[in-house]
């Protein structure tokens, strides 16, 4: 009698192993995925997929083929003519806008890099302080950003317009901000820049919201100034958005397009090199193998910075 509530009780009680097999059968059952749910993951991944190689990957590479022929988009892909790298020289060397255009590109990267992107950076910090306003200085600062460049286009001309714009009212002369070559480069990265402060606020703005307090707590305790921390402290640890801010100044200096088409199509001294492609494929010239020459140069300018930022990237996650 005394040992038959011993030998039930052994037999209530699994094995360690008999639990672990059972447990880890429910787990691995857990872990398998209906068919519908293997098809639903399947389409979100290759759709995208297709969707950019497609729009992106298949296009880069037909402009970099199509950069080796003379081909003016109207007649038939078997008549297109190989010409090798005539293009290339013929950009360099034959062809006026091109150097104008390099010059205006690298003058609107250094305007942005210099002026727009501390100026954003400054204002992230003062927001960050969460100052009385702050959301609706936000809000105000952001909005250009929202706004399509050919639109920032339209609002600029009615402050620089000669005969109507408020400038001209304001300093009392006819400058034509815009039609002057000698001029218009400056008004147009004026108003270029205000767009751009938005975005490169938002993004310090975000970097500064991840930084570890204690690490400015630590540094007033040692005595640190204000400004001291942020340039030793913080601002380092904000790398990643640092190398962020870097490739998209050097995106936008290289796609800005809207701005100078909107104003005269990118010529009489806002020639870039995106309105320099824009003219040769889809303009009158219809010089297809010529414009693909121009993008394609504007393609690998972009590829340095943009593996830049990936190598950077890639090396933060090592981490």
């Amino acid at each position: 009698m005394s040992d038959l509530p011993l030998i039930q009780a052994d037999r209530a009680v699994p094995s360690p192993a008999a639990t672990t097999t059972s447990t880890g059968g429910r787990g691995r059952r857990l872990r398998l995925l209906s068919r519908t749910d293997r098809v639903v993951i399947t389409l979100m991944v290759l759709v995208p997929l297709l969707l950019v190689v497609a729009l992106v990957w298949l296009p880069a590479v037909a402009t970099v083929a199509l950069s080796g022929t003379d081909w003016d988009g109207i007649g038939p892909l078997s008549e297109i003519e190989w010409v090798g790298g005539r293009n290339y020289s013929d950009v360099v060397n034959i062809y006026p806008p091109f150097v104008p255009a390099v010059q205006n590109n690298l003058l609107w990267l250094a305007a942005l890099f210099v002026v727009a992107t501390p100026f954003g950076m400054f204002l992230a910090v003062l927001l960050d302080k969460e100052i009385r306003g702050s959301r609706f200085y936000q809000t105000a600062l952001y909005l250009p950003v929202v706004l399509s460049l050919a639109l920032i286009g339209f609002v600029w001309q009615l402050i620089y317009s000669r005969d109507q714009g408020l400038l001209n009212a304001v300093l009392g002369g006819d400058t034509d901000w815009y039609g002057d070559p000698n001029v218009n480069i400056w008004a147009v990265l004026i108003a270029a820049g205000w767009r751009h402060v938005g975005y490169i606020m938002l993004l310090y703005l975000a970097g500064l919201k991840g930084v570890d307090p204690s690490l400015r707590e630590a540094a007033a305790v040692d005595g640190a100034s204000e400004t001291s921390t942020f340039f030793r402290v913080v601002f380092p640890v904000m790398r990643p958005i640092n190398i962020i801010v870097l490739v998209v100044t050097v995106i936008e200096s290289l796609r800005a397009f809207d701005l100078v088409w909107v104003i005269n199509k990118g010529r009489n001294g806002l020639e870039l090199l995106s309105a320099l492609v824009t003219q040769n494929v889809v303009g009158e010239a219809s010089r297809i193998g010529f414009g693909s020459a121009l993008a394609t140069i504007m393609l690998v300018v972009s590829l340095v910075f943009i593996t830049i930022y990936l190598a950077t990237v890639m090396r933060e996650d090592r981490r």
